[in-house]
């Protein structure tokens, strides 16, 4: 009986267990209790497993190598940028993906911070909570500039979101749907014109040697005084040091993250002292609809693949396949 272990958070529950079981896989949830950013701990409670439905940790080439019954990596949700697919090429592990379940998640999410931060949040719920009784006027969310950088599934339902709320809507993208772009009124622009034009900048796209650190000193300059940073991507996009200096000297007026450089967020970071930034725990994509459809269909990918099909559209790597077989 092929066995499945599910360590990504919050998959202690969901339609994968039934579809699992009922094509005759073992399935099981982690020890919660492990470090799975540890590799160590992560070959512990991976080893022996034929597939993983993997969360956001790290598997690096030293897990890989440590794991000869796997054979597949489905991940719930889009970003596979901890997984080493250079490895995964050579050992024939598949990585696969759930695109299009938790776009509207992720863009319920980014709207929120948006929201939050433009309206002095989380300062003013500490204030309050401190008996300080302040009110300070700020700018109006409508008829501000948006600038999104990506304009795939989750950017676009950011946009649409954001032209309902009254904002006018630029992005940049490598290859926008002309479609999209032509139909909701966005307006295409390079990636310095975003930053020198854009009250907030909402960062969508994933993490590559050329993306990593996109948003840092450089570019924190080039942005307008008090822009407003939101990301719900990935952590490594920005560089939290040139961040955290553009907060203290107020170039940037304010941030809402849920995603960090390190993951989970150290207690000593210091964005957790600052009230001018707006934090959550990497769950944008988060929501009933989404954990259904996300387990849903990462489960379906592992019984696909069991089965000889090749869901390609969820595939990230083994391009050729090379006879690929479980």
């Amino acid at each position: 009986m092929p066995r499945v272990l599910c360590t990504a958070l919050s998959t202690e529950t969901g339609p994968h267990f039934e579809l699992l079981r009922s094509a005759g896989f073992d399935c099981d949830v982690v020890d919660r209790s492990l470090n799975l950013w540890d590799e160590q701990s992560l070959v512990k409670a991976a080893d022996g497993y034929d597939a993983i439905l993997a969360g956001s940790e790290p598997f690096t080439e030293a897990v890989l190598t440590q794991l000869p019954s796997l054979r597949v990596l489905s991940r719930t949700g889009v970003g596979w940028d901890a997984i080493d697919a250079k490895v995964c090429d050579r050992l024939g592990i598949v990585i696969a993906i759930t695109p299009g379940v938790n776009h509207d998640s992720v863009a319920e999410h980014t709207i929120a911070l948006l929201m939050g931060v433009s309206r002095g949040f989380p300062q003013s719920d500490h204030e309050v909570r401190q008996n300080v009784w302040q009110r300070v006027a700020r700018p109006r969310v409508m008829s501000r500039t948006l600038g999104l950088v990506g304009l795939g599934r989750i950017g676009q339902a950011v946009a649409w979101r954001a032209i309902g709320l009254g904002m006018k809507v630029l992005a940049c993208d490598q290859a926008p749907s002309a479609d999209f772009v032509a139909s909701h009124n966005v307006e295409l622009v390079s990636f310095d014109d975003l930053l020198a034009r854009s009250d907030y900048v909402s960062l969508h796209v994933p993490v590559t040697p050329e993306t990593r650190h996109l948003i840092d000193a450089s570019a924190i300059e080039k942005m307008r005084d008090g822009v407003v940073i939101i990301n719900t991507a990935r952590g490594p996009l920005i560089d939290e040091t040139a961040l955290i200096s553009a907060l203290e000297s107020g170039k940037v007026a304010s941030a809402g993250l849920d995603v960090f450089e390190e993951e989970p967020l150290p207690a000593e970071s210091p964005l957790l002292k600052r009230q001018d930034v707006l934090l959550s725990g990497h769950v944008a994509g988060l929501d009933q609809e989404s954990h259904r459809d996300t387990c849903k269909m990462a489960a379906e990918t592992i019984i696909s693949l069991h089965r000889g099909d090749w869901p390609g559209n969820r595939i990230q790597n083994l391009h050729d396949r090379n006879g690929w077989q479980w």
